[in-house]
Order: structure tokens, then sequence, then C-alpha cells
């Protein structure tokens, strides 16, 4: 989409390129491709920001047919060759006269108000796709994750000032009175110029981003590829760091603790817990830790012990902590637990 992206904005510049420099007026066969070949295809723009956008947060968001509906308002982009075309048939068919002043007309005047849906169409879809990575905001702390992230939003804002530019030179179409003295003044510059940077600097850093990204399903393509095998070797390792080893009752254990201790990869302990247990790292030693302090209630430890300091001996750090995540395991407070189970006895 980002390549498409570019494309299109290479060929508005290569069109005002041939314009800047006469070469549709000295060449006929690039004339006559320019009457027939669209050059300034614009509307197809919002719609390739805001799915670039949505793609680069979501690798597996793929085109469906209702995006591509979207793309049909770009028939307002191809009206002045379906108009040449029409009339070339037209005139060679004898049911059109041969009287090419209105319709040049016609094209002209169309070129000249076309810019305005252009230009709304543009401005709508980028702050949609503003509005969209506002939306999709996390605290992912995931490096490359947040370099595509700080890049999508710079891509924005990029558009967002080029809209802008863009829009001083719409001021003419609305009040004519101003477009000679704006053009004498600047000509087209502050337009040809953003637009050739803006090529240059989406082709080399969105290729630098596409790479980050491609980096990322190949590692996600890894971890989920792992065979059942491999899996259940790595979760028999994991379960004997924990019941045999008996980990979890280090209230500092973490990743590198137990990647040390079993010498498989914190990402892939990360991955196989994440996708094929359905569960986190810390929600799944906790698990343990619960585990532990029922084991100890029911061989009668709270004669000797308060809950809070069995709960420390149990792996959990503070007091609260162990309130919390108790709660989240049971749907009740360690106190209610013990009411419960003092009632069964």
């Amino acid at each position: 989409m980002l390549a498409f992206l570019i494309l299109l904005m290479s060929m508005a510049s290569l069109n005002l390129y041939c314009i800047h420099n006469h070469l549709l007026e000295s060449n006929i066969i690039l004339r006559f491709i320019s009457w027939v070949v669209p050059l300034i295809i614009i509307m197809p723009m919002g719609p390739l920001i805001y799915f670039y956008i949505q793609s680069m947060l979501n690798p597996s968001f793929r085109l469906a047919s209702k995006h591509r509906l979207q793309f049909l308002a770009g028939i307002i982009d191809i009206v002045p060759q379906l108009t040449t075309i029409i009339f070339i048939i037209g005139v060679y068919m004898k049911v059109i006269k041969y009287h090419p002043e209105p319709w040049g007309l016609f094209i002209d005047r169309y070129n000249m108000y076309s810019d305005i849906p252009r230009w709304l169409s543009l401005t709508i879809y980028v702050l949609l796709s503003f509005k969209f990575l506002r939306k999709e905001k996390t605290t992912d702390v995931n490096t490359d994750k947040e370099a595509i992230r700080k890049w999508l939003q710079l891509f924005i804002t990029i558009f967002l000032s080029f809209q802008l530019i863009w829009f001083i030179f719409l001021i003419p179409y609305i009040l004519p009175a101003y477009s000679d003295w704006l053009l004498n003044k600047f000509d087209w510059y502050p337009i040809y110029i953003p637009i050739a940077v803006m090529i240059y600097w989406l082709g080399l850093k969105g290729y630098s981003i596409s790479l980050t990204v491609n980096t990322e399903k190949v590692k996600k393509t890894i971890f989920r590829d792992i065979t059942k095998e491999g899996v259940t070797q790595i979760m028999s390792l994991l379960q004997k760091s924990m019941k045999d080893d008996k980990l979890y009752l280090n209230p500092e254990l973490n990743l590198e603790t137990v990647t040390k201790h079993t010498g498989i990869a914190a990402k892939m302990i990360s991955a196989v817990l994440n996708q094929h247990q359905q569960t986190s790292f810390n929600k799944w030693v906790n698990a343990y830790r619960i585990g532990e302090f029922k084991l100890r209630i029911r061989n009668g430890c709270l004669e000797q012990l308060t809950i809070s300091a069995l709960a420390m001996e149990c792996g959990f750090n503070s007091q609260a902590t162990f309130q919390r995540i108790f709660k989240q395991s049971e749907g009740v407070t360690p106190s209610a637990y013990l009411k419960t189970i003092s009632s069964n006895n």
C-alpha cells in the first residue's frame, strides 16, 4: 500500500515535470498519452494512507471487499481522460462534430476545481488515520512496535502539514482575485518541493520500517510453528523448575532467572506460555504460588504464621500483591477463603 501511494505521488510529479518543461506541447506522443492515461490520481491516496496505518498496527490486516469500495471515488481523477476518449471516439464515429474548444474548456475547468474534492478526501482520511492511531495507542514497551508507532505518528504529521500547504493553494480557486498574485509570487514550488521530498522520504524510511515489520512477522512465525514435541519439551522443563525446584518461592523471580535455570530463551518461554498456554509469565508463576499457599493452609501452617507471613513464604513480595492476585484467582479474598475452609471442616 505504501509502494502504491508513492507510485501515485510519483506519477503526479511526472505530470508536473512534463508541464513545467513544456514536454506535452513539444512531443505529440507524450501529449496523446496524457490525453488517455491519467497521471494525476489523488482520490485513492486517502484510503491507501488509512489502510496502511491499520496494516502497520495489525499485520494480519487484509483489504476486504468493503474496503475496496472506498477506492471507487478514483473515478473523479479519470473524468478528463474519459471526456477525451468519448470525444475522439465520437468524432471517429461521426456522432460528435469536430469542435474541440468546448470540450477542452470543460477539461481545463474540471482540472482546476477537481482539486477541491481531492483535498477534502485526502484530509478526511488523514484525520481518520490520526484518530485511529490515537485510539490504538497502547503501553507496549516492545522497541520495534514503538519504532513503528513513532514512524506512523511522523507519517501522519507530515501529511497533515502538506494538506495545510495545499489548502493555501486552493484558496485561489475560491477567491480567484488572489490567484495571479500567489502563483506569480511563488509559482507551484511550495507544492512541488514537499512532494519530491516526501517521495524520497517515504520510500527510504518506509522501506526501513518494513524490514522491522517483516522481522517481527518472522519471529511470530517461528514461535507459532514450534512443533508439539518442542512445546511439550519446553513445558516439561518449565514445570520441573516450578514443581521440583520450586523457583516460584523466590519473590524476585523473573524471566531472566528462569532462562538461566532452564537454558530456554526468554522470548521462547513467553511465546510458549502466551500462544500455547494462553497465559503470561507472571500469571503462570503466581498460579504456583497460590497453589502453594492453599496447600500449606491444608497442612495447618497458619497455626504458626499469619496470612501475610505465609504469603511471603510462598513467593509473594507484598501483602497487597498477594491479596489482589488471590482474589483474581479464587474470586474471594484470602480471609473469606479461610472462612470457607473452616466451615467445611
